[in-house]
């Protein structure tokens, strides 16, 4: 349903809004992340593998909307840091499989900590039915654009 024309864009602001949400959302996730020395960018990686046990860098390229560059230069950073490994699979060498290391695996027990604390701090002025409506308006645009992250959590409605 368009909502929108080329004489009445100049009075749209959801993609501003949208965008500066996404950017506000960074600022925070840096700030409560800095003692542990990981960016938003890295924390997104390190919660799609532990949460939807995405193990491919070729698949997190796909969730997370990365060029195959930019995925090698953060897993690079990752392994830097020795929060992840890359280990070539057994059967077909070309394909590369990640996994946390231990301290990999500390970070990310305590991620839903840091998020949850992030994430309050960026919608704590919402009332929890407009945060609801919020999550439902979000999830309907993403699934209907095919987001495949949004419909893998909240079904293809």
């Amino acid at each position: 349903m368009p909502h929108y024309t080329p004489e009445t864009f100049q009075t749209c602001a959801i993609g501003m809004l949208l965008g500066r949400a996404a950017l506000l959302k960074d600022r925070i996730l840096d700030w409560h992340l800095e003692a542990d020395g990981v960016t938003a960018a890295q924390f997104k990686v390190l919660i799609i593998v532990t949460q939807y046990q995405v193990d491919t860098p070729a698949e997190l390229c796909r969730y997370l909307g990365l060029d195959s560059g930019s995925m090698t230069r953060m897993l690079d950073r990752l392994e830097q840091k020795g929060l992840i490994l890359r280990n070539r699979c057994p059967d077909d060498r070309r394909q590369v499989r990640l996994a946390l290391t231990a301290d990999g695996q500390r970070l990310a027990d305590r991620l839903p900590q840091v998020g949850a604390a992030a994430m309050n701090e960026l919608v704590g002025v919402l009332q929890p039915e407009e945060l609801k409506t919020l999550e439902q308006l979000l999830a309907k645009v993403l699934i209907n654009a095919g987001d495949p992250l949004t419909i893998r959590r909240f079904g293809d409605r």
